[in-house]
């Protein structure tokens, strides 16, 4: 039996069975509706209903237990427009899916997963975790280079938990503000696992992380700080990693260097402005949608050279946000816009309006994506 799976078995007799006192139960509901225009296409909608439920269980002093499901249902043009849709969902945090297709049909799919299933424990200044749980490094809100776990795009907004991994997590405090971490993700194959360390401490008001290890059978060090200028947060993250043999090109010198610093700052007034910079050494100058896949293997959050962040927000009123952000490659000047509007509608209920506009030349980064209009209600429990 695999061992994401035995852990689950252990966790879900407990949770379901225990007494209120011991379990803590929380969740949302979601309902997604999208429009998609595509250029050279028909315009076509989908409609997303996402139910998650979250619960805690607490079987003994220092030690918890975590289950977290989701279930969707899609329905409209992208699954009948996509083959073996349902083949595709799930996430595979290294030992597999936990997770079933409830029904599949030609214009809508049915599919129910677990991916959140471990045990913590907390024994004074020890921490160590174990399950299909989420490791989040990194410093910056956009770009996380020294997110080795699952680098992530900021595009997709919709995901608010992010995916999960099979892993081992001890962390050690070594004072309020410090720590040693261990992760180790052992994976079904060698090329996949990721053995990883952490030291974070404090300096001149900086937090400070060094971290270093082996992501399959190459070598990886790191460094982030998060701090603040004059009242503005100033964060920043580099990476240094080997190349696979297999995806080093003739222009490559066999290590990677990704870098991203990110600075952001409130008004008395509520106005935000949040600014950010990626850049990869491995990242392309032309053709950056050709560049897509190699850049996905090499754990990249682009697959541009240079990318661009630029952020606004502003509290209209004390129930609705106004914000849009947009990122821009300066190197084939592609460029994506995102404004978004959410309002508070009454208690746990908010109303999110969103649009991607994607604009560029063919095979660009963001060429002949499109532009797709989000209408989401949330409701959480």
């Amino acid at each position: 039996m695999k061992w994401p799976l035995a852990v689950l078995l252990l966790l879900a007799g407990p949770v379901l069975c225990a007494q209120p006192s011991d379990t803590e139960v929380g969740g949302y509901v979601k309902y997604l509706f999208s429009l998609t225009d595509v250029p050279g296409e028909d315009a076509f909608s989908d409609h997303l209903l996402h139910a998650r439920l979250n619960t805690k269980w607490f079987p003994a002093e220092n030690l918890s237990g975590i289950l977290e499901f989701r279930a969707r249902a899609f329905y409209g043009g992208t699954v009948e427009r996509t083959p073996d849709f349902a083949g595709q969902l799930g996430h595979d945090a290294g030992f597999g899916r936990l997770g079933a297709v409830l029904w599949d049909g030609q214009t809508s799919v049915g599919y129910a997963e677990i991916d959140r299933c471990y045990l913590n424990w907390a024994p004074g200044r020890w921490q160590i975790s174990v399950g299909r749980q989420r490791v989040a490094w990194g410093t910056n809100l956009v770009w996380n280079p020294i997110d080795l776990f699952n680098p992530l795009s900021v595009l997709d907004f919709d995901y608010e938990e992010r995916p999960a991994v099979d892993a081992v997590r001890m962390q050690y405090y070594t004072g309020e503000v410090s720590k040693v971490e261990v992760v180790v993700k052992p994976g079904t194959a060698a090329s996949k696992a990721i053995s990883a360390f952490q030291w974070t401490t404090n300096a001149h008001n900086y937090d400070f992380h060094f971290l270093g290890g082996r992501r399959g059978h190459e070598w990886f060090a790191g460094t982030g700080w998060a701090g603040d200028i004059s009242g503005g947060g100033f964060r920043g993250e580099v990476l240094a990693a080997q190349i696979p043999d297999e995806l080093k090109q003739q222009s490559s010198r066999g290590i990677l260097v990704s870098t991203a610093l990110s600075g952001d700052y409130t008004l008395p007034n509520s106005f935000y402005i949040h600014t950010e910079v990626l850049y990869n050494s491995e990242g392309v100058v032309a053709e950056a949608s050709l560049a897509r896949p190699r850049s996905v293997m090499l754990g990249l959050l682009s697959p541009a050279r240079w990318s661009l962040y630029q952020e606004f927000g502003y509290d209209v009123s004390p129930l609705v946000r106004a914000g849009a952000f947009g990122i821009y490659n300066p190197s084939d000047h592609s460029w994506v816009l995102v404004p978004s509007v959410t309002w508070s509608v009454v208690t746990n209920l908010d109303l999110t309006f969103l649009v991607l506009t994607f604009h560029g030349s063919s095979l660009t980064e963001y060429g002949d994506l499109g532009t797709v209009g989000y209408v989401r209600a949330k409701w959480s429990f």
